[in-house]
């Protein structure tokens, strides 16, 4: 007899093959589906990135942030920046977003973890006040009014051309589509590097920091460090998406960049409704989400009001969520981490 850790069941096996048929058909979605589509696909999954470093911050890390635009709208300006600054190609200028987020997300850290629980949450909030009102100075770039980009970027984008050719689309339509396609392999990214950390060891770590730290510092566990790096990679990513976000928007202002609304509360909305602390969380709260957008965005302010009534429906009769809820009741889990030991038969030659 013998025995083998295991994460993966038979569930998520059959999610992984499904899931790769959905990648599949996503990549090639732009060949069947009409401008409109392709623009709320880019929603979808560039919301679903933001979720999911939320996620991986709060629902891991126990680091519950309310500033998360702070590197949103630095990852936007960064690549507007270097697109009229310095000239560079708006792709290729979306890294500045994830350099510029990760600079600032330095000092923050270094002020912000100085604080715990309420407190953390709402320094992040005032630290990502001070950076739009810095940001809103910057005259280059459009001041409080903000800017657009140079249509001859936008005209004359990487990979436009081929698109252009390839599909037989105008240029409009083109933008549009390597925005999809960019948010797409972001989002691919996001989640496996995220899930990738949760089955090492240093995922166990994080969720141990995250139920008792201070039990966790007693086993050995640097959660300084730990916190640090979960910090700064979640500022990295969400930086990256800022820059692709307002790349395909091709217009920028502090209040849309920094919108604590936009890219913050509507973020922690679908982690909480879809299940805080799960890959699977954010990924079915995404979908909720631009479903209840569609259905409630004729409302006016009662669309706001509705999404607040159904997420405190949603933590008073499913705490952990949608996702949650369904995984109590089903047992199923498609990205698993939970490690099993799993008793094999074979030869005994002791």
């Amino acid at each position: 007899m013998g025995h083998v850790i295991r994460t993966r069941t038979r569930a998520s096996t059959v999610a992984a093959i499904v899931g790769a048929i959905v990648v599949l058909g996503l990549a090639l979605l732009p060949l069947v589906a009409g401008r409109g589509l392709i623009q709320d696909m880019f929603f979808i999954l560039t919301m679903l990135v933001l979720a999911q470093f939320w996620n991986l911050l709060a629902g891991y890390g126990g680091l519950v942030s309310i500033g998360q635009q702070a590197f949103v709208g630095l990852g936007a300006y960064a690549m507007f920046a270097g697109v009229i600054l310095a000239g560079i190609d708006p792709v290729w200028a979306i890294p500045l977003g994830g350099l510029a987020a990760v600079i600032v997300a330095v000092p923050t850290a270094f002020f912000a973890f100085r604080l715990a629980g309420a407190y953390f949450a709402i320094a992040t909030w005032v630290i990502a006040e001070v950076v739009r009102l810095s940001v809103a100075q910057w005259k280059t770039l459009g001041g409080g009014t903000g800017t657009s980009l140079p249509r001859t970027a936008t005209r004359d984008i990487a990979g436009t051309g081929w698109i252009e050719a390839a599909l037989d689309v105008r240029g409009a339509a083109a933008r549009d589509i390597l925005a999809y396609w960019l948010a797409l392999g972001l989002a691919l990214l996001a989640i496996g590097a995220i899930y990738g950390l949760l089955r090492s060891r240093r995922g166990l770590a994080l969720a141990s920091i995250r139920d008792n730290e201070e039990a966790a510092r007693s086993v050995g566990v640097d959660a300084a460090r730990l916190k640090w790096s979960v910090f700064l990679a979640a500022a990295f990513g969400t930086g990256i998406a800022g820059g692709l976000i307002f790349m395909q928007i091709a217009r920028i202002s502090p209040d849309a960049a920094f919108s604590v609304t936009e890219w913050t509360a509507f973020v922690i909305f679908i982690v909480v409704i879809g299940g805080i602390g799960t890959i699977e969380g954010p990924i079915l709260g995404v979908l909720v989400f631009f479903a209840l957008q569609k259905l409630l965005a004729d409302f006016g302010a009662w669309y706001l009001i509705a999404l607040g009534v159904i997420g405190i429906a949603v933590m008073l009769f499913a705490p952990r969520g949608l996702w949650g809820l369904i995984s109590h009741r089903t047992g199923l889990e498609l990205f698993p981490i939970r490690r099993r030991l799993i008793t094999t038969k074979g030869n005994d030659h002791g």
